[in-house]
């Protein structure tokens, strides 16, 4: 269980410290991806599912996240 998260946080912190010339869309669409990865393998793996899988649909339903929080912060800016 360990073996996977160690990983996953290391290549979520990797990803975080490259936001620097990216556009506000892109850090937030990054950020709620590896938020959303690092949630969802470690949820699936305190209950014992596929930490694969939840790192993947953890990812994508974080990446969405981010996209639309970052359409509202453009409507109501």
């Amino acid at each position: 269980m360990k073996h996977a998260v160690i990983p996953l946080a290391l290549a979520a912190t990797l990803g975080l410290a490259a936001c620097s010339d990216m556009s506000n869309t892109e850090q937030r669409v990054l950020s709620g991806g590896a938020i959303g990865a690092g949630v969802g393998a470690a949820g699936t793996a305190i209950t014992g599912g596929c930490v694969t899988c939840g790192a993947v649909i953890g990812g994508a339903a974080g990446a969405g996240a981010g996209y639309l929080y970052d359409q509202y912060k453009k409507d109501n800016d």
